[in-house]
């Protein structure tokens, strides 16, 4: 063995090690309990970034403590190919989106080994390959026939700059979620998916996601937003039309003053013209999250020449076509109330609509005598008895968009025939878009198209749907072919319902409302379609924060903000670490941002592999585990690299001292000091499994080690143990640093135990007769599965355990809903709760 730590060598031999012997592959086996680790899938952008490593390490921690923990853990990977980025890059580098597509996807695969990421590659999975794609294309058949997808005009936003139709989820702020230009909307015939359906399950089911974080349920909650209410109708005077509207609180029934509703409702074709249509259009809000103030807002109306029939006072109530009545309930109609609303107030000021007073019912006769408490019901008695309403829940979920005007994506399979429109068969797929082999082929792509998209079906002239889908779709459903990636069909039901539901789900918090939403959605339609056994397609979600850094910019001759890398300026810092000066070679004024998310668009990011050839991969992975909780943000801080650089070469010491400094002189320990020492180990290995298995809390496992390995590095300078001790020791430390440094964990471990695997070791058992302190561990079990493990005074009694886990712990809630049959308490070991 070496005396001095030099990684490069020895990752680079494990890696090769662990890809030809296939360590990671795994097999479905029910004798083992499964474990499905999965983190979410990358877009190959060309290199990875801190936040990449940072997800997938922490994914690689949790599989490969599972394994030591005896589970068969499956850990895929895949690439979510298509998008418009690809497309972009291929207009800007003179090259084709499928050859910049996978020589990233070669690149970023060659970057994540580097890692030693314990994935099993043989699952890989592209979505862009016409075998993955084939089957997404399928479903849309099916679901086409069930009428859950179709096609219609509709208000859709519109990115400017990418020249493509986004859904409500995909515009932040009135903008762009990819490349923040702000959004107009238009007129134009679109494919949905009726999200809509399952917005009432979307909803509940979250009730039963005990071990997602509370934040992204309360994000999902607010964005399908349930309001319960009443719709009302409304007659057409002098006609059998009706109109009906949405409302809350019906005592503010009385105060309608007129009746709002959008461009596209039928009572509008016959109103406006063209030129007004178009500029209603534009200038309507179709967003779900665009922030707009009454104040600032584009109001634009016309009055029609019909009017309504108030189903109370039987007056007239003027109706007014106007671009807001999605702001706030995302229906067509609106009963608007100017003495209430702001939004109706400042139409009315805006078209001198006369603002009339507050009206009460008292003053009708058949509400003369009701109380204010009870005005509600009474209202919905007397109005039902006259069928003008129904209790109704309105919710802001809108269904989901999920076509694209753009090449580089999934084609839709409809072909349309003397204008009618009808599937491409199931023999038939997949349907593959032209192929395009050089870049002036790209150049042409409208012209490929066209000639594409015009086809004969049975010497009749067809036309092909040119449209793409959503990417989301491809990341809708990626995870259940991870466990069956070579059948022949869409899923392996046996396969799928071996492995679902995804055990434990790593990746942002900023996909709570589109992916997290998404594909919850198409697990539900799975279901319905009997494919799946779950409800939900994942247990426990873990929502890791950012990775930022410092962030420069400078303004440049045009008045454009422009990033520039840290590399490419001097920077001079105060005695404290602020920066005190900045000097560029071209003498702009650089202007220092902060702390940003590191990112492409703020050219602030730092390379892995210049990290990793300079400290490690292990060095790395440490630190990124180490410097904050998973939850929180990082900030990129070398000084702190270096520090866990430093505590492995610590390691790597030990190790060597003990391989050439150890003999077997000493036949006995001294037995206090033996006792001291597996006190303080059994406490640390039981922290440390806790800390990563049930609180996720890497910084403080990995605390627990320094902490225990600069302590039994002082002890072995005072005092002398038996070689035998001192390999139990060194064992024990190297197998829980396994998952977070699997590179020197595996090489010191062949040195010490004689070529023998880590890979195969089980996690290190703790033993709580050799803890001195009243704190002991207790496994908590339901219906025999481990739950968790909470720490508990020795010899607490059963009484109080239960008292515990039905008010405070984080099965409280379960218990609550559970009956409980029988309980079985083994004392100061276990507690197991039959339900």
């Amino acid at each position: 063995m070496e005396k001095i730590y030099s990684p490069k060598t020895i990752e680079k031999n494990i890696q090769k090690y662990w890809d030809t012997q296939k360590t990671f592959k795994v097999y479905e086996n029910k004798k083992k309990k499964k474990y499905y680790c999965l983190s979410m899938l990358p877009y190959p952008s060309g290199k990875l970034h801190m936040g990449h490593v940072r997800n997938y390490t922490i994914g690689d921690v949790l599989a490969r403590y599972h394994r030591m923990q005896g589970k068969n853990v499956l850990h895929p990977i895949g690439w979510d190919a298509f998008g418009l980025p690809a497309e972009t890059a291929a207009i800007k580098n003179n090259i084709v989106p499928m050859q910049w597509t996978y020589q990233n996807i070669q690149y970023m695969k060659k970057q994540l080994q580097k890692l030693g990421l314990s994935y099993d590659w043989d699952r890989e999975i592209t979505t862009c390959e016409p075998n993955y794609y084939k089957w997404e294309q399928w479903l849309f058949n099916k679901l086409y026939y069930k009428k859950l997808v179709y096609k219609k005009k509709s208000i859709v936003n519109w990115c400017p700059k990418d020249k493509t139709v986004l859904a409500n989820e995909q515009v932040i702020n009135n903008q762009c979620w990819r490349c923040q230009s702000k959004i107009i909307t238009k007129l134009q015939s679109q494919w949905f998916l009726k999200i809509t359906k399952y917005s009432e399950r979307l909803l509940n089911d979250l009730k039963t996601l005990n071990q997602w974080p509370k934040k992204v349920k309360t994000m999902q909650k607010n964005w399908i937003g349930l309001s319960k209410g009443f719709e009302i109708i409304f007659d057409i005077l002098n006609t059998n039309q009706k109109i009906t509207i949405y409302i809350t609180k019906l005592h503010l029934l009385i105060d309608i003053q007129f009746i709002a509703i959008s461009p596209l409702h039928p009572l509008s074709k016959v109103e406006l013209q063209k030129k007004e249509l178009k500029e209603l259009i534009n200038n309507t809000y179709n967003t779900q999250n665009n922030n707009i103030h009454y104040s600032t807002f584009k109001y634009l109306g016309k009055k029609i020449s019909k009017y309504a029939i108030h189903p109370i006072t039987k007056k007239k109530i003027p109706i007014w076509i106007t671009n807001y009545t999605e702001l706030e309930y995302k229906t067509d109609t609106r009963g608007s109330l100017p003495n209430h609303n702001m939004y109706d107030f400042y139409f009315s000021k805006k078209y001198n609509i006369t603002i009339k007073k507050v009206n009460t019912l008292h003053q009708f006769q058949i509400f003369h005598n009701i109380k204010k408490e009870n005005m509600d019901e009474t209202i919905f008695k007397y109005l039902n008895i006259e069928k003008k309403i129904k209790k109704k829940n309105n919710f802001l979920l809108k269904d989901w968009g999920i076509s694209r005007q753009r090449y580089w994506g999934t084609p839709i399979p409809i072909i349309y025939i003397n204008n009618k429109m009808m599937t491409i068969p199931n023999n038939q797929l997949p349907l593959i878009s032209p192929k395009i082999n050089t870049n002036h082929e790209f150049q042409k792509i409208g012209k490929i198209y066209k000639k594409w998209s015009h086809v004969y079906i049975n010497k009749i002239p067809a036309r092909r749907e040119t449209e793409t889908f959503d990417t989301f779709i491809e990341s809708s459903w990626y995870y259940i072919r991870y466990t069956c990636p070579s059948f022949t069909g869409m899923l392996d039901k046996k396969l799928v319902n071996y492995w679902l539901p995804v055990d434990q789900y790593i990746g942002g918090i900023e996909h709570a409302t589109m992916h997290l939403i998404y594909f919850r959605f198409f697990h539900k339609i799975l279901y319905d379609l009997n494919l799946v056994k779950n409800r939900e397609p994942v247990v426990n979600l873990l929502c890791q924060g950012m990775v930022l850094s410092d962030a420069f910019y400078y303004i440049n001759q045009k008045g454009e903000k422009k990033w520039i890398s840290s590399k490419k300026i001097k920077i001079t810092k105060n005695k404290n670490g602020n920066i005190k000066n900045i000097c560029s070679k071209k003498k702009e004024k650089i202007i220092h941002a902060g702390m940003m998310k590191m990112s492409k668009s703020k050219n602030n990011g730092i390379d892995p592999e210049e990290m990793i050839e300079k400290y490690s991969a292990d060095t790395i992975r440490l630190f990124m585990m180490f410097s904050a909780p998973i939850t929180a943000d990082i900030e990129w801080n070398e000084s702190g690299v270096k520090g866990m650089y430093r505590f492995l070469q610590k390691i790597w010491k030990l190790v060597y001292d003990y391989i050439h400094n150890v003999h077997e002189k000493i036949k006995k320990n001294n037995i206090s000091q033996v006792k001291e020492i597996n006190n303080i180990l059994n406490k640390t290995v039981i922290k440390v499994s806790h800390d990563i298995e049930n609180r996720k809390s890497f910084n403080t496992a990995i605390s627990e080690i320094i902490k225990f390995t600069n302590y039994i590095q002082k002890i072995f300078l005072i005092q002398n143990h038996e070689k035998k001790f001192i390999k139990y020791i060194l064992n024990t430390i190297i197998k829980i640093l396994y998952p977070f440094t699997p590179h020197i964990s595996f090489y010191l471990w062949k040195k010490i135990n004689h070529n023998h695997n880590i890979d195969i070791e089980n996690w290190p058992k703790y033993n709580v007769n050799l803890i001195n302190e009243e704190n002991i561990p207790l496994i908590v079990q339901i219906n025999g599965k481990k739950k968790e493990i909470m720490l508990i005074q020795k010899n607490t009694t059963k009484t109080k355990i239960i008292e515990y886990l039905y008010n405070t712990s984080k099965i409280s809630n379960f218990l609550k809903k559970n009956n409980i049959k029988n309980i079985i308490y083994i004392k100061n070991k276990l507690i197991n709760l039959v339900i």
